[in-house]
């Protein structure tokens, strides 16, 4: 039996989110210099910069990148020498990840522009509608904890 309500996708949460985005990533490849880092890449080499040390589930938790698409990220930064992968010396089925010269150079020379990528991403927002809107996402983000 049909609905009688209208069901508009394009008013939708999810696809709302999709879009934004799917804008940002189109802003990011243009505007990083480095046309092979991808926005995932860039996150996972972050974070393992912030870590100095970690294991491939320490960048799953803090990137939120899926188990199976975070070992293909890792193995392109691998094979580009940007990180180095090594058996955890106190737990052999455990990898740990650390970044290069190479990689600590590259999100350096990347910074200024992944800043810019954001206040591109944020586009027309006032200061107080960007505050809100990182509020509002971190909020939408941490309800699984509350519940």
């Amino acid at each position: 039996m049909p609905s009688k309500i209208a069901y508009d996708f394009h008013d939708q949460i999810g696809h709302l989110l999709r879009r934004a985005y799917q804008r940002h990533v189109s802003i990011f490849q243009a505007a990083i210099p480095d046309s092979d880092l991808t926005a995932a890449q860039f996150v996972a080499l972050c974070t393992v910069k912030e870590k100095g040390s970690c294991s491939l589930n320490d960048i799953v938790k803090t990137t939120a990148i899926d188990q199976a698409t975070i070992r293909g990220v890792v193995e392109r930064l691998k094979a580009r020498n940007l990180i180095e992968v090594e058996p955890d010396p106190t737990d052999g089925r455990k990898l740990l990840v650390r970044a290069t010269q190479a990689g600590l150079t590259l999100i350096e020379q990347t910074v200024p522009f992944a800043e810019e990528v954001t206040e591109r991403t944020y586009g027309a927002l006032n200061p107080a509608e960007r505050v809100a809107l990182m509020f509002l996402m971190r909020k939408m983000m941490d309800v699984d904890s509350v519940e």
